[in-house]
């Protein structure tokens, strides 16, 4: 079974949460503060952390910047704000991924088993219609073949391996891969995504078909095609 910690400075919501996922075989944890949970995770382990940003005393970000320092445990951010400066504030501070209040059961559903997904297979290999990642050696194979990527080139192929579907800001992906305290420019990411392409397809990949632009937005590895 698998343990979540629930962390809102209501008790209804905490009730609401445990209601909807305890049936789905989820063992929830129960804390009304961030310095609770804190203390909670000195002494006993968690599979994920539903992280509520509003609380008093200590904010989910501040918060979510601590749990950092010391545990890897996926976090998603529960929040009443959808701007993307306060999205891209979550995952600046270690965020795996948000959902904004009021939620629908079922993404919230969807979005937790995604993220522990993805923690499960953040060892090992991730293979994609011949493409083989091999995260351990660093390397990257389309039947076998080997192609050479840099390490950032890898690190958005890990990225979007493990996120299929999933839409990321060019913002994103600079603080995902050279972390929030780089400057980095957005046209960086595009040179690196079209060298990206450009590689699988001369391994005879058909990249086009599935590292896709999102105009305005960004970029998305689709499985469809």
């Amino acid at each position: 079974m698998r343990t979540l910690l629930l962390v809102d400075d209501e008790p209804m919501m905490l009730d609401l949460l445990e209601l909807y996922l305890s049936p789905l075989g989820y063992s929830c944890i129960k804390k009304e503060s961030a310095k609770n949970a804190i203390n909670h995770l000195k002494s006993q382990s968690v599979d994920l952390i539903l992280l509520d940003v509003m609380m008093p005393e200590m904010d989910g970000w501040e918060a979510c910047q601590e749990i950092r320092k010391y545990w890897d445990t996926p976090i998603i951010m529960l929040t009443a704000m959808s701007e993307k400066t306060d999205i891209v504030k979550g995952l600046k501070h270690g965020a795996d991924d948000y959902i904004t209040k009021p939620f629908d059961e079922e993404e919230l559903t969807a979005r937790i088993e995604a993220v522990l997904r993805r923690q499960k297979s953040d060892s090992g290999k991730i293979s994609f219609r011949g493409l083989t990642l091999d995260q351990d050696s660093f390397q990257l194979r389309y039947y076998g073949k080997e192609i050479s990527l840099t390490p950032k080139e890898f690190g958005m192929m890990s990225l979007f391996l493990k996120n299929q579907n999933k839409v990321f800001t060019r913002e994103h992906l600079i603080t995902s891969i050279w972390g929030y305290d780089v400057s980095t420019e957005d046209r960086t990411i595009d040179s690196h995504v079209r060298n990206l392409r450009e590689k699988l397809r001369k391994a005879g990949f058909p990249a086009d078909e599935h590292l896709i632009t999102v105009w305005g937005v960004g970029y998305k590895w689709t499985g469809q095609g």
